[in-house]
C-alpha cells in the first residue's frame, strides 16, 4: 500500500531534480524574509542566485537549536503573523522553549506524510487509531491526529496518560492501531497483562512508536505484549514533527520523504558531509516548509542513510534507527556510551523487565556508572545467591556491550518511574 505513488516512487535522478528546485526557492525566500539568515549568507559570500540545484547544498550554512532559541520566539518566521495558523514549541530545558510555526499550507503537507506514513503500515479507512502521544504544544498527538483523518481512519484522541481509560477504550472501542512512544506501549503491554485483559479483547494489530530512540529488542518486546506489528515513526517539531520518515512493512529502515525534507549525514565533529552507509549525524533542510524553513537543520541524531531500492517498491532513502545523540550521549572514561546499548543487552535477557536508569556520578575526578535493572517478577526472588547470579550475568553483559564497568542494581518490578511520555533513561549528575 503506498499513499502517493509519484513522489514514494519516483526515480532519484527527477526526485534530485525537484529539490533541487525546491532548494534554490526556499534559499531565496529566507534571504528577503529572515535577517538572520540573510547575515549568515551575507558572511559567506552567498546570495540566493548561488544555490541552483542540490550540489550546492554544501555550502549552505548549518542551523543549530541554539539559533532557535536566540531567535525566540518568531525571528525564523518567513511569513508575517496572519499567515500563522499554528503554534508548537518544544519544552525548554535550558530556559525558553523551541518554538515553530505553521501555515495553513504547512500543516495541509504535514498531515499529507503521515498519512504517507500511516499508510505504510497498513492504516486504511477501516482503522481505529488510539493516539496516545501528547496534545498540545508537542507535536506528537495533532500530528497523527491530521494524518489519520487524512487516511480517512476513525481517530480516538486520548492523548497520554490515564492508563486505566486507554485499556477501557482500547477494549470497548476496539481500537486497531496504537500511536505512542515505545515505552509506554510497552507500559500499556504490562497493564492489560496487570488488569487481566483477556487477549481477545484486544483488537489492535499495529503500532507507530516514536519520539524516543528504541532498539530492537524493545520492538521484539512490544509485538509480545500487544500481539502487534511494531512500526518506527521519526520526527521532530523543528522540521514538521512525526512524519518525517517511517517504516514500510520491509522494516529495513525508515524511508525520508526526501521531497519534502532533505536529508544529508555529517560528520559531527567537523560537518563533513559522508556517504551512504557510514555513521554520523543526520542534517535535515525542510525545503517546502513555508512557515519556518530551515537551512541544514543539525538534529544531534545519530543514524545511516541507504539510497537503495526498498522491496516495498519505493525509493525513498531509509534512514536506520538512532542509535543515539551526539547532545546526550554519555562520555564515561573516555567511552561514548548510548541508553540503548545497555537496552539492547536487557531485551536478550528474559529474566528482566525492559525499565532501566542509568546513574553516573563524579567522585575524586572518577566517573562511576550505575544501573538499576527491574527484574521480572517471575524471576525476583528472595535468594541472595541467586539475585547475585543474575546481577553478575547482566553487570558481565553490559560491560562486555559497553567496554566499561559499571554496577548493577536489581530492582523489584514497578520500582523504576514510568513515563506517559518519552521516557527517562539517564541522570548525569556530574554537571550538578
Amino acid at each position: 500500500m503506498i499513499w502517493n505513488r509519484q513522489y514514494e516512487c519516483m526515480e532519484r535522478e527527477e526526485l534530485r531534480k525537484i529539490q533541487g528546485e525546491r532548494l534554490s526557492a526556499m534559499v531565496s525566500r529566507v534571504w528577503n524574509t529572515v535577517p538572520f539568515y540573510r547575515q549568515r549568507l551575507q558572511e559567506l559570500g552567498i546570495e540566493p542566485g548561488d544555490i541552483r540545484s542540490m550540489d550546492d547544498l554544501p555550502k549552505l550554512p548549518f542551523t543549530t537549536k541554539q539559533d532557535l532559541r536566540d531567535n525566540y520566539p518568531f525571528g525564523l518566521f518567513t511569513v508575517p503573523q496572519e499567515g500563522i495558523v499554528r503554534l508548537h514549541a518544544s519544552s525548554g530545558t535550558t530556559g525558553k522553549p523551541t518554538v515553530v510555526g505553521y501555515t495553513k499550507n504547512d500543516i495541509a503537507m504535514w498531515s499529507e506524510v503521515v498519512a504517507r506514513s500511516l499508510t505504510m503500515a497498513g492504516v486504511t479507512q477501516s482503522d481505529i487509531i488510539q493516539v496516545a502521544y501528547g496534545y498540545g504544544l508537542f507535536t506528537g498527538g495533532l500530528g497523527l491526529h491530521y494524518g489519520a483523518e487524512t487516511v480517512g481512519a476513525s481517530v480516538i484522541p486520548i492523548s497520554g496518560g490515564n492508563t486505566k481509560k486507554q485499556l477501557q477504550l482500547m477494549e470497548d472501542f476496539g481500537s486497531t492501531v496504537l500511536a505512542c512512544t515505545p515505552s509506554y506501549a510497552a507500559f500499556l503491554g504490562e497493564a492489560i497483562i496487570e488488569e487481566k485483559i483477556q487477549k481477545e479483547n484486544i483488537k489492535l494489530k499495529a503500532g507507530i512508536f516514536g519520539a524516543e530512540p528504541w532498539t530492537e529488542g524493545m520492538r521484539t518486546e512490544i509485538e509480545r505484549l500487544l500481539g502487534i506489528k511494531a512500526y518506527d515513526i521519526y520526527g521532530l517539531s523543528e522540521i514538521i514533527g512525526p512524519g518525517v520518515s517511517m517504516e514500510c512493512r520491509c522494516q529495513t529502515g525508515m524511508h525520508i520523504f526526501e521531497d519534502h525534507f532533505i536529508p544529508e549525514i555529517i560528520n559531527p565533529d567537523t560537518g563533513e558531509v559522508l556517504p551512504y552507509g557510514e555513521l554520523g549525524e543526520l542534517v535535515f533542510t525542510p525545503a517546502t516548509k513555508e512557515a519556518m524553513p530551515l537551512i541544514r537543520y543539525r538534529t544531534r541524531d545519530l543514524t545511516r542513510l541507504h539510497a537503495e531500492r526498498c522491496q516495498c517498491g519505493r525509493t525513498l532513502v531509509r534512514m536506520e534507527k538512532c542509535v543515539g545523540r551526539t547532545d546526550d550521549m554519555l562520555i564515561i572514561r573516555g567511552v561514548n556510551v548510548f541508553p540503548s546499548q545497555v537496552e539492547a543487552v536487557l531485551l536478550e535477557m528474559s529474566e528482566t523487565r525492559p525499565h532501566y536508569l542509568l546513574t553516573v556520578e563524579r567522585r575524586h575526578n572518577l566517573d562511576s556508572l550505575e544501573i538499576q535493572v527491574e527484574v521480572d517478577e517471575s524471576f525476583f526472588s528472595d535468594e541472595v545467591k541467586e539475585l547475585e547470579g543474575l546481577r553478575n550475568k547482566i553487570q558481565s553483559a553490559i560491560g562486555s556491550m559497553l567496554g566499561i564497568s559499571s554496577t548493577v542494581r536489581l530492582v523489584e518490578p514497578g520500582t523504576i518511574e514510568r513515563s506517559m511520555g518519552k521516557a527517562k533513561r539517564v541522570i548525569d549528575n556530574r554537571t550538578r
